[in-house]
């Protein structure tokens, strides 16, 4: 009998060490995984499309980028990281400013080519190292370290604060569009970009839950066809993809008729090909409305905006 113990006090030790070898192990490897880059430096030069604009936004833009980091003091926020024009430095001239919310268990460090590369275009663009940004609190918590930085800061009197806009990427879809609805300093946001934004009742199912209603600035909202993105299953027992077609309506719809919007979806694009395939327009989207950029405001405005003629985009709808 004491044999018999014996073996299964050897097998339960033996089984201990596994699930703690194994927890190990998941431990390391999503902590490696946590720090892999998600771009190349260059992923830009890949993108391909016939139509001008879309073409010319989603590549560099002309201004030379420096970068700083900063400990948010915030848990959730960690460290909030800066990229913006190096001639800031020189100039005391103000500039338009983007915060950007991220997507489920992704960080600012997974995907630094893409802050460098919409701050090019002249704009400081903010990241922190929040993995899950839903409710849009470490957004709020970000904006406003950003408006109260000290004298020291290369940054302090440099920001634009009459022209600050935010984007995000799915589950940061919904972040973004609550970082504008739910917290006091959502006001200093003046426009609004998500890429295949969680839908209403996913993002409520998550604790994510956003008022469309409520948002009140320019909004370009965008998704893919693919089946990640829309499933064709709509009902509310059934997973519908992650920004169905339904869902762009739902938002576009829900928002007030006198501010300028804009729904469109990217023909065959997957869910985690959305930031990338939607980078041109969403540059140009922020342009338009920070900087005053006429020229890019050609992509949506009018009969004939370079986005209702785009034979990569489709079910497009927009009021200006």
């Amino acid at each position: 009998m004491k044999k018999v113990l014996k073996i299964i006090g050897i097998i339960f030790g033996v089984i201990v060490l596994l699930i703690i070898g194994l927890l190990v192990y998941i431990f390391i490897k999503n902590k490696i995984d946590s720090n892999k880059a998600l771009l190349p430096d260059n992923y830009y030069e890949g993108f391909k499309s016939n139509s001008e604009l879309e073409m010319r936004y989603s590549q560099l833009g002309g201004y030379e980028v420096s970068n700083t980091s900063f400990d948010s003091c915030d848990k959730s926020a960690g460290t909030i990281s800066v990229w913006y024009p190096s001639q800031m430095e020189q100039e005391n001239t103000v500039w338009p400013m983007i915060i950007v919310v991220n997507g489920s268990n992704i960080r600012v460090r997974n995907y630094i080519p893409f802050f460098e590369r919409l701050a090019s275009w002249g704009f400081i663009v903010v990241g922190n190292d929040d993995p899950q940004t839903g409710t849009g609190e470490s957004a709020s918590v970000t904006l406003d370290k950003m408006l109260s930085l000290p004298s020291d800061s290369v940054l302090y009197g440099k920001i634009d604060v009459n022209n600050i806009g935010v984007i995000g990427y799915s589950q940061g879809g919904a972040g973004a569009i609550n970082a504008v609805t739910r917290y006091e300093n959502g006001s200093y946001y003046k426009a609004l970009f998500t890429g295949s934004a969680s839908y209403a009742l996913l993002a409520k199912n998550m604790g994510w839950e956003y008022d469309i209603s409520k948002v009140h600035i320019p909004y370009l909202m965008t998704a893919g066809t693919g089946a990640s993105d829309d499933s064709g299953h709509y009902g509310d027992d059934e997973f519908a993809g992650v920004a169905p077609l339904f869902s762009l309506e739902e938002n576009y719809n829900g928002m007030p008729d006198d501010v300028f919007k804009v729904r469109g979806r990217i023909t065959g694009a997957e869910h985690m090909a959305m930031q990338v395939l939607s980078d041109g327009y969403m540059t140009a989207w922020m342009l338009y409305n920070l900087r005053g950029d006429e020229e890019a405001g050609k992509v949506f405005i009018g009969e004939n905006a370079e986005i209702m003629q785009n034979q990569g985009w489709q079910d497009v709808e927009k009021n200006q």
